[in-house]
């Protein structure tokens, strides 16, 4: 984008007759202009800058060209809202804006926080693009250039959400990789190594997280689901301490499940002075980590204070799974909780259990000496 052109609002003022209704949009309605260009300039297969009046044979087309267009401009964009025709309530009208345009809604900064307040993420940027069905055509009736932010570099713009995905080489790769147990991690650096680059992966150790946690969710067929909240149900009829939540998405999927029954509920009030919290556990055949919540009692024997199945190892993952497993312990915090080496499950631990003491699992910390200190652990086997 040049900048004689980041200040320019370019409106179109032909007209049309389409008919619509009320613009689905989160904030509340917002007029849109009926006037469309009659005729238009068709969209090469090649980039090209946006304009009003330019054409588009369907509406993945015009996405594909602003996605491009605002990725060489240094943002990220985003569907504001889309327009129905009030006749069979098909799509007719669809409006792009800038990932960060809008602001914060007033009632959110009034909750009390006990950690400092996130950055403000939202700068009203005028940055956006309206498309409008005419006839078997969709036309640009309205694009914007105004912005009031920094913009990035087409390298950093790489890493923004809008400009994020896995190819399908990619996923096949990822599968392979994560079938052999190779960690999240290491997948990133391998991905890394084969394109030159962490800029031009087009993707970030989340998008691999959520790709393998939303093929993990598709191998929980609905008969498997249904029969695992059966026994909890069943569980809790039989066992008046018997507790478990279980996390359903917007699409009714499965996601992170927690359970406790009495006994370990009342083992915890005795022996849960210290906690192991271990999700090295991947035998099932879902691929889901198995995260049992273990102690040691009085004869030197393990305990069990609650388990769960985690679709993912994220530290939004863990930090819920921490959330509910302190619930169910009646809101007592263990003194010291032991774990492996992971990033996540540290963050999530400071964040729901800040005065209590983490420490490192001495079996993971051995079982990394020789790859990490090869050439002492050579020296003096």
């Amino acid at each position: 984008m040049s900048t004689s052109r980041d200040h320019v609002e370019i409106l179109d003022s032909s007209n049309s007759s389409t008919d619509k209704v009320e613009i689905n949009q989160e904030d509340g309605e917002v007029d849109v202009d009926k006037n469309i260009p009659e005729g238009g300039h068709t969209m090469p297969s090649s980039y090209v800058e946006p304009f009003v009046g330019l054409e588009f044979d369907d509406v993945e087309d015009a996405l594909s060209c602003y996605k491009a267009f605002s990725r060489r401009a240094g943002i990220s964009i985003r569907t504001n809202h889309t327009v129905l025709s009030s006749m069979d309530k098909s799509l007719i009208g669809v409006e792009y804006v800038c990932s960060i345009e809008g602001f914060c809604r007033y009632n959110l900064k009034l909750i009390e926080r006990a950690r400092p307040k996130a950055p403000e993420t939202k700068c009203e940027c005028k940055v956006m693009m309206t498309i409008k069905k005419n006839g078997s055509k969709w036309i640009v009736s309205k694009f914007v250039l105004q912005h009031n932010h920094e913009l990035l570099t087409p390298r950093s713009t790489s890493l923004l959400c809008g400009h994020r995905w896995v190819t399908p080489t990619q996923k096949n790769l990822i599968h392979t990789l994560n079938e052999s147990a190779i960690p999240t991690r290491k997948i990133m650096s391998i991905l890394s190594k084969e394109h030159d680059g962490d800029y031009n992966i087009g993707c970030i150790p989340k998008d691999i997280h959520n790709y393998l946690g939303n093929g993990r969710k598709q191998l929980l067929e609905e008969g498997d689901a249904q029969k695992l909240y059966e026994y909890f149900l069943e569980s809790k009829r039989n066992n008046l301490g018997f507790v478990y939540l279980i996390q359903v998405d917007a699409d009714g999927s499965m996601g992170n499940c927690f359970w406790a029954d009495g006994k370990s509920q009342a083992a915890y009030q005795y022996f849960g002075d210290v906690v192991i919290f271990d999700a090295t556990y991947l035998t099932n055949r879902y691929k889901m980590p198995f995260v049992p919540f273990t102690g040691i009692n009085h004869h030197h024997q393990s305990v069990m204070f609650g388990c769960a199945l985690l679709i993912n190892e994220t530290a939004e993952s863990y930090t819920w799974l921490l959330k509910t497993w302190l619930e169910a312990m009646l809101g007592c915090a263990p003194s010291t909780i032991i774990t492996n080496d992971d990033k996540s499950m540290a963050k999530a631990i400071v964040d729901v259990l800040p005065n209590t003491t983490h420490k490192l699992c001495l079996w993971h910390l051995l079982q990394k000496v020789p790859e990490h200190l090869a050439h002492v652990h050579n020296k003096y086997p």
